[in-house]
């Protein structure tokens, strides 16, 4: 194969899957990992895929906010049980944030009717926990993305600043052991920045899938975060390096 072969090889392969490994892409290839390394090196810097830790993310994947029906089933054996580690962090009088993530929602299917405040910027969190009389619930309005069915902008920004939370929930599209986490939607990325702000201590819930993912947004690096739940299948030298970093780190069995 010669290396403009490759090269487009490359590129189709990760448009194709959203994110690939380079052992993967090594294997495929029949050339060293080194050589993909140096590929990938070559194509970050033509715009046509994005590096991510240990492999790379398809430029139109990294920049398009999938829609919630379809983060609804993916991986949802592992969000759900994530959910249910994430909701015995609860406490009477506690006041919590939950994003707009898929695995939020499935906490806010779960939280008992208990004496809390939730404060979310997304609609299906806000009607999920409605008709639970004990909960009282806050919703940041503003801009609503059709797509994840959640409100962000400047106006969600500015009423978030109103409030302070005892402890954030949420999700993110990548999780990178050196930079953090990140998003696919500038958006999202910045209204998750502002509620780390106002929360004294953030969980951030990621099954195996988000580790090794270097989205477009940066949303946090490891010191504004404090709690990581994952699932078994998470690489444990990944977690034993966020542990070094002071975080406290949760996988499930």
């Amino acid at each position: 194969m010669l290396v403009a072969e490759r090269w487009q090889r490359i590129v189709q392969l990760v448009n194709e899957r959203g994110s690939i490994r380079v052992t993967e892409l090594s294997e495929l290839c029949q050339v060293t990992e080194e050589t993909i390394r140096r590929d990938l090196d070559r194509l970050e810097a033509e715009g046509k895929l994005m590096r991510s830790h240990g492999g790379a993310v398809s430029v139109k994947e990294a920049q398009t906010e999938v829609p919630f029906m379809e983060r609804e089933t993916a991986h949802a054996d592992f969000k759900n049980s994530i959910a249910k580690e994430a909701v015995s962090h609860i406490q009477e009088g506690d006041r919590i944030i939950l994003d707009a993530s898929t695995t939020a929602w499935y906490m806010a299917k779960m939280i008992p009717d208990m004496a809390i405040t939730i404060i979310t910027n997304s609609m299906k969190v806000a009607l999920e926990v409605s008709g639970k009389e004990k909960i009282q619930v806050i919703s940041t309005g503003g801009l609503l993305s059709p797509k994840s069915l959640s409100y962000v902008g400047p106006l969600s920004e500015r009423s978030l600043d109103m409030y302070h939370a005892h402890k954030l929930f949420l999700s993110c599209k990548g999780v990178h052991v050196q930079r953090g986490i990140s998003e696919s939607n500038e958006l999202q990325a910045l209204i998750k920045r502002k509620m780390i702000s106002i929360a004294d201590e953030t969980y951030l819930l990621a099954d195996h899938s988000k580790f090794g993912m270097q989205a477009l947004t940066q949303v946090a690096d490891w010191s504004e975060i404090q709690h990581v739940i994952t699932d078994r299948m998470t690489s444990k030298d990944a977690l034993e390096r966020i542990r070094d970093k002071g975080v406290q780190v949760r996988q499930l069995d």
